[in-house]
């Protein structure tokens, strides 16, 4: 089977069975969604969203957390991973969108990236999600999911990866794309026991054979 084909037949598979595949991070705005994504580095959505409903009510912009000291958003995420580093971010974070951005998250993503904490995976969830940008956020599961299926061949680094679905996938459908992945790699193609029994997309993996042999 040919790249193309393998783009072909898994983008349609998922269109058809993952429509309405989106966020599972609980937000109901831009600053709500790039704190909620800055947490849930190398932390679980469901975590995250335990969390952020009292922060955001103690800090509802990112004027209010600018105002607050680290040691106070430190104790409402204090359940996260590497609560210290975030609460460090969060609140350099918000100062740099009050005195550089009035207040409001850029909508693209260098100016995303110059804010504290903020690299390239969430300037490019921020900016898909909310804007629905042609971008492609590469976490450990779309790394995964993108090299077993064949996707890529052989990937370096989740930048390269970046470029290479982003070269195959319409742009139209990028945005979604992400979440496609994304869940298919949380839920069923996963690190240590991918549910290969369960998943549709069998006939144009390349990983799926080498388990029949196991």
């Amino acid at each position: 089977m040919t790249t193309k084909q393998r783009y072909d037949t898994s983008l349609a598979w998922f269109a058809e069975h993952m429509p309405a595949a989106e966020s599972e991070l609980n937000f109901a705005n831009p600053y709500q969604l790039l704190v909620a994504v800055m947490l849930s580095a190398q932390c679980t959505d469901k975590r995250v969203n335990i969390v952020t409903p009292a922060l955001f009510e103690a800090y509802p912009t990112a004027a209010d957390m600018a105002k607050a000291s680290e040691e106070e958003i430190f104790a409402y995420i204090r359940s996260v991973s590497y609560p210290n580093a975030k609460a460090k971010h969060l609140k350099a974070t918000a100062e740099r969108l009050v005195s550089i951005y009035h207040g409001e998250v850029p909508d693209n993503i260098d100016d995303l990236q110059t804010l504290p904490g903020v690299g390239r995976k969430t300037a490019n969830v921020v900016c898909a999600v909310i804007w629905q940008q042609p971008t492609m956020a590469v976490d450990t599961h779309i790394f995964r999911v993108a090299e077993r299926i064949g996707l890529t061949t052989k990937s370096k680094s989740p930048l390269q990866t970046e470029k290479t679905l982003v070269k195959y996938i319409p742009e139209s459908i990028i945005p979604k794309a992400h979440h496609w992945l994304l869940l298919h790699g949380r839920y069923v193609c996963q690190a240590r026991k991918p549910k290969c029994d369960i998943c549709g997309l069998k006939d144009c993996c390349r990983y799926y054979p080498s388990t029949l042999n196991a």
